[in-house]
């Protein structure tokens, strides 16, 4: 089991450096093992994450920002 989180290291908006650090730091507070995959620097990255967020979640734009959660390939949030 390999929980995901997709980050944009990158960020300009503070708002979504603050979830990313919220998300990363609840995480290692509760010594959950994860991975973090780059969507700013990685396209393949990016493109995965877009293609896996259900179509209900995703923002009315139709483009989801991270941080995104999966577990392997279910998405959790």
């Amino acid at each position: 089991m390999v929980i995901k989180v997709f980050v944009a290291t990158s960020s300009g908006s503070t708002a979504i450096k603050k979830k990313q650090q919220e998300v990363v730091g609840f995480l290692e507070a509760n010594k959950i093992d994860f991975q973090q995959m780059d969507i700013a620097g990685d396209e393949d990255n990016r493109k995965w994450m877009r293609e896996n967020v259900p179509g209900e979640k995703k923002p009315q734009n139709g483009i989801p920002l991270p941080p995104q959660i999966f577990n392997e390939e279910r998405y959790c949030g």
